[in-house]
């Protein structure tokens, strides 16, 4: 079985086809996803699929790309994470990437669920990109981790050095891999992706986004993580049951989830 660790399957282009959505991650041995909030106004529909399948579950927080969006406290999303179907805090994080400028509202923010992430014990979904040494020196600063007391969290849809990676597995988190790793100009990623021991993984799929080899080009979707995690077993070359079993092991074993 396999588990798309990251998914936002109640944007439109997915919600609409959530039938099918799901009948199709029957078919490829998905068993489980947790839909990312990514801001406030919409994270009632998140909440809404865990609610309504129970095989769904759902995260709090506000992505750091959202910047014209109402800005959540950290007693705001300790409120709204005090629901057993929110098992994570974020997205959250820092992007350099598409946003110029003064960003200390983005570091603010990701310092926000942080705290929040330690009240709750609930682990943090972290999104890093082009800020991978702020990213990590707020993570320190904050508390973020086992090694400062706080819980463990997963880096999302990595695509940062294994310099970045050891760091963050210092403090116990994650590596999370997409269908980034599955394209065939992503030679560094894969490299990374060898050095990241099976028992700190994950996979997703960041669905609508990055769809895998060999769909890449179309709208992803949660049934299209088999594909990640059978490119991951090529690529390390060990069996894809080893690769689903393990990464589903470390998504219960993070986010405290009944099997």
């Amino acid at each position: 079985m396999f588990i798309d660790s990251h998914c936002h399957i109640n944007f439109p282009e997915l919600a609409a086809r959530m039938p099918e959505i799901l009948g199709k991650m029957a078919e490829n041995k998905v068993t489980h996803a947790l839909c990312v909030s990514v801001d406030l106004p919409d994270f009632p529909q998140v909440l809404a699929l865990a609610e309504q399948y129970p095989h769904i579950y759902a995260s709090v927080g506000v992505h750091p790309d959202y910047e014209d969006t109402p800005e959540p406290s950290v007693e705001q999303l300790v409120r709204l994470a005090d629901n057993p179907r929110i098992i994570a805090i974020g997205e959250t994080g820092l992007d350099y990437y598409r946003l110029e400028g003064d960003l200390e509202w983005q570091r603010e923010r990701f310092r926000t669920h942080i705290k929040a992430s330690r009240i709750t014990r609930k682990p943090l979904i972290i999104h890093t990109r082009s800020a991978s040494e702020d990213t990590i020196r707020i993570m320190q600063e904050e508390g973020a981790g086992t090694d400062k007391g706080g819980v463990a969290g997963v880096m999302h849809c990595f695509t940062e050095s294994l310099d970045v990676a050891r760091a963050a597995m210092a403090m116990g988190f994650y590596i999370s891999f997409s269908g980034i790793v599955t394209f065939k100009s992503a030679k560094e990623l894969q490299a990374v992706a060898m050095e990241v021991p099976l028992e700190q993984m994950l996979i997703e799929t960041d669905s609508p986004y990055l769809a895998p080899m060999p769909h890449r080009g179309k709208m992803n979707e949660p049934g299209f993580v088999a594909h990640v995690g059978e490119y991951i077993a090529k690529l390390k070359g060990v069996p894809v049951e080893q690769v689903a079993q393990q990464t589903s092991d470390n998504f219960f074993k993070l986010f405290n989830v009944l099997r």
